[in-house]
This record gives C-alpha cells, structure tokens and sequence, in this order.
C-alpha cells in the first residue's frame, strides 16, 4: 500500500474512498472506532455491575476525555511538525499494550474503579495525542477538491462506530462478558497498526522546524486573536457542557427507569449512531437551506428537547425513536461547527488551531460529565437530564442573540504581504533568531484620522494572528499632525518572514488595503534584537 494521489476520483461523497491509502485508513479508524465504543459500554456496564456511585459512572467520559485538557495543545503542535505515520504507529502499539493489559486484568477479577478510570485515561491521552495528527494527515491523502468529502465520511465513520460499537458490545458482554470486549478493543488497535506498517511512500511535508514554545505561542496567539474561531469555540462549549449529561447518564437511565440489560443499553446507543449516520447525509442539504448560525441553532434546540423526552417519557419506543433524533441533532452542531473551524483556520495554524477546538470539544464533554455525575447523586438521574436538556435549549436561544459569523466571501488562502525588505538576511545567527521589532511610518491627513484609527484597530488584530506578541499604534509628535507609527513585534526574524510569507491570508490583506487606501503606503523599519552581553565588573 503506497500513497497516490495521481488518481483524481470521480465526484461524490464518497469519492475519497477510491484513492487506495485513504481507503484503507478510513477503514482502519473506523474499526479503531468501533472497538473504542464497546470498550466504553465495557467499562460504563462493568460499573453498573458493581454498583458504583453515579459520579463513578459518569467518571468514565471525563476519563477519556480530560487527556485532551492536558495535551491538547502540545499535540497539536506536534503533529503540526513530526512524521505522522511514525506517531500513528508509536500511538497504536501503546494503545495494543494497554488494551491487553485490561484485558487480562478485567478477566482476573484485578481491576478496580480506581484502575479503571486510569487505564481508560491513558488509552484517552493516546488518543489525544494522535487526533490532531490524523486530521492533518488527510489533505496529504485526497486531492485539495475532494477534502472536504473526506472529513465528512471521517464524520460518517465515527458515527458508524457509534451505531455497531455499542449494540456490538451489549452482544458480547450478555454472551461472554466484559474481558471479552476489552479483548475486541485491543484487536482494533492492532489492525490499525498492522494497516500503518503495510503503508509505503509516505513523504513527510517540508516545513521549517519551529521552537517547540513559539510554535505553542503562535498557534494559541491566533486562536485568542480570530473572532471567528472565539465564537465558534463558545458556542461548541455552551452546547457540549449540559448536552453531555445525556453520555453520562443514559447507562443509569438504561439500567434504572428502562429497566434493560447491557443488551439494551447497546440498543440505545445504537439509535443515537444509526441518528447520528442519517444526519451526516441529510445535514447538507439543510445547512444550505438554514445556513451555519441557524442549523447550530435549530439542531441545539432539537437536542435539548430529545434530552427532556429521554428523561420523562420512560417508554423504549418513545426513547428510542428520541435518540435518533437527538443523533441528527448532535451531528448537526458538532459536525457543523467542526468543519466551519476547519475551512476557517489558515493552513499554516490548522493542526494547532483544530487541537484547540478539540480541547474545547473534549474539555467540556470531561466537565459536563463530572458535573452530570456529582449532582445526579443528590438530585436524581432524571431531574438531571431533564434540566441540562432545558439548559442545552435555553443556552442555544441566548447565543441566537449575538450575531453567528457571517463566513461566505472570505478569503482564506494565503496572499504574500507588500513592502517591506523580508529578502534581507541579517548578517549573524544572533540577529536572524532575535526578536524583531517593525515600524511602519504612515502619512495620514487630517480628515482621515478617525478612519484610519478604526482600521488600523483591525489591522492590529491581524498582526497579532499572525504573530505579533504586541502591537501598539503611535502619534509621531515631532513629525508633523498626520505623521502615524504602527509598531509590532514579533519573535524572529524568520517569524517575521512567515507573516510575509505564509501566515497572512486574503482576509488579512484586505484589512491591510482598507488602511493603506487613506493612509497610502508606508515607510518600513525592521529592527532585529542581537542581544547585548553585561561589561564584566572588577574590583
């Protein structure tokens, strides 16, 4: 198996799966998927057994998901950087290690709550480290206009997951018991593994190696400066925190009000997968009609509601019929919001742009969960459920207030910067590594002054997504009323080039040209930091 893209395939959504590599991953994950969901019901149902407290439980999806909180960011920037088949295949050997190790502890009679939720953190840190890796690795596999086709059957797949994985494992813990279905997950990591190793021709992207804490910087330095991706970010945590009690909670609703065995509570969870697949379809031709801000909107609500029914109506047809209709609801906001995210992001950033919107995807499933658990205990699983669906509504309906980012006309691919003398190497390894400080002299008349100030406020933020670590605007006192500095520092002077370079997109450079059209064009200072070393003292 060797990577090809020479072969452009036909259009369609499924177009992607006839390059050979992409194929074959997409199945890979797929049955990754699947064997991380029945160890998930595994888990949830082992508890249940034991009798566990609620909190415990519901422990199990923070478990799995803190890991993000913790190396989220750092992944991201790895896998912006590092060979992603090699990480894929280090990540999926770990994970073959420690699903057997479950296994043999869970069919002992070893393992402990306590163990656990520990051994599903590790398994969740290993996945976390991989996620923004992968996502990367796409665009590598499929043609630049089959991408997007390709994220959507990713989506597909793990929703696929979601509707075999858990009826799957009701099977086999009601036919040969849990140890069994830790066993299944360990075997999916090692087909993903063996799927790795039998890959050929891989080329690793060039891209210039950055320090690991600038790289850091910069990705989250973007993030804080971008609207857009700040509100879209918001709206994912204002949803996902109270909708996740449903995860949290529905084995106790299976096994409490329903009254059904880990059988049925595969049932459940494969009514959300078989939603979850159907909205994946559909969901197109809805955002084209709704638009983005409205289908989020719409398809929050709708989840909120299915919450509710879950909650009160205690009727399994009623139940059932309520989770696949919160299935479509939850790809609608989550597949939604995530390709926005990723269309929006520019591609120099787009690895560790995409870690920070799964530290928030998987950051607030963590928090919802614990807090779904810890007040399930003294207020009741029903009364819970029911009232974190009334919030999911309710939350949805407020941010309809504030306008969602209007995303159509943006200009997104990267466009070089004009003037200034970025071809200049400096003349010294000191001064090419020393932060750089860049003084644009602007001529502004009198009359345009309040325009240019508001334009330059945008520009200022500009700067700042792409690197700077301040800016400031100045009045020039001794250079006359219209004399203007706009003064920003960067961290290197190669830093400085990819702002030039790569890192400003047409966005950006319209900003650009909205001040330049009163302010005309500007006289460039570059002042590059060599550092000064202390005079020894005597005596």
């Amino acid at each position: 198996m060797t990577t090809d893209q020479s072969t452009t395939p036909r259009g369609g959504a499924l177009a992607p799966l006839a390059i050979p590599v992409f194929r074959a991953l997409w199945i890979a994950v797929l049955v990754s998927n699947i064997g991380s969901w029945m160890q998930t019901v595994g888990a949830q149902w082992l508890l249940v057994d034991e009798h566990a407290a609620p909190v415990v439980i519901a422990l199990v999806q923070t478990a799995s998901s803190l890991p993000v909180l913790l190396i989220g960011i750092p992944a991201g920037v790895i896998g912006e950087f590092v060979d992603r088949r090699r990480l894929l295949i280090g990540v999926q050997a770990f994970q073959v290690v420690v699903g057997l190790a479950m296994t043999v502890l869970t069919a002992t009679g070893s393992m402990t709550p306590a163990l656990l939720l520990t051994v599903t953190f590790l398994l969740g840190a290993a996945s976390a480290l991989q996620l923004p890796a992968y996502q990367a690795l796409v665009p590598e596999l499929v043609p630049r206009a089959a991408i997007t086709d390709a994220a959507a059957l990713s989506s597909v797949g793990v929703n696929v997951a979601r509707a075999i994985g858990p009826a799957l494992a009701g099977v086999v813990i009601a036919q040969l018991g849990v140890p069994f279905v830790f066993a299944a997950n360990a075997l999916s990591f090692a087909f993903f593994l063996v799927v790795l190793l039998a890959w050929r021709g891989y080329q690793r992207p060039e891209t210039r190696a950055e320090p690991f804490i600038d790289a850091t910087r910069a990705g989250l330095r973007y993030v804080l400066h971008a609207g857009v991706v700040r509100r879209l970010l918001v709206q994912l945590a204002v949803f996902m925190v109270p909708a996740n009690a449903l995860w949290a909670l529905l084995p106790l609703v299976a096994s409490g009000p329903l009254g059904l065995s880990s059988g049925g509570y595969g049932l459940l969870l494969a009514a959300v997968g078989v939603g979850s697949v159907g909205g994946a379809f559909v969901m197109p031709a809805v955002r084209a009609r709704l638009g983005t801000g409205r289908l989020v909107g719409v398809t929050s609500v709708l989840f909120g509601i299915s919450m509710g029914v879950v909650a009160l109506v205690p009727v399994l047809p009623v139940v059932l019929v309520a989770l696949v209709v919160g299935g479509v609801a939850w790809i609608g906001v989550v597949t939604t919001l995530n390709g926005t995210v990723q269309a929006f992001l520019p591609a120099w950033v787009r690895a560790r742009g995409l870690a920070v919107y799964q530290l928030v995807l998987f950051g607030s499933t963590a928090v919802g969960a614990a807090l779904a658990g810890i007040v399930a205990t003294p207020l009741g699983v029903v009364g819970v459920l029911a009232g974190a669906g009334v919030v999911t509504a309710a939350s949805a309906l407020l941010l309809a207030t504030s306008r969602f980012p209007v995303l159509t006309d943006r200009q997104r691919a990267a466009t070089p910067m004009p003037f200034g003398d970025v071809d200049i190497v400096p003349d010294d390894h000191a001064a090419a590594t020393g932060e750089t400080l860049v003084l644009l002299h602007w001529t502004v008349p009198e009359a345009s002054v309040d325009v240019f100030r508001t334009r330059a406020a945008s520009l200022g933020k500009s700067r700042r997504r792409t690197g700077a670590r301040d800016w400031n605007l100045y009045r020039d006192a001794g250079a006359g009323p219209g004399a203007w500095v706009e003064a920003f520092r960067v961290g290197s002077w190669q830093e400085h080039v990819d702002q030039h370079e790569v890192r400003q997109t047409g966005d950006d450079a319209r900003t650009l040209d909205a001040v330049r059209e009163v302010a005309g064009e500007p006289r460039v200072e570059h002042l590059v930091a060599v550092g000064v070393s202390s005079p020894s003292s005597s005596g």
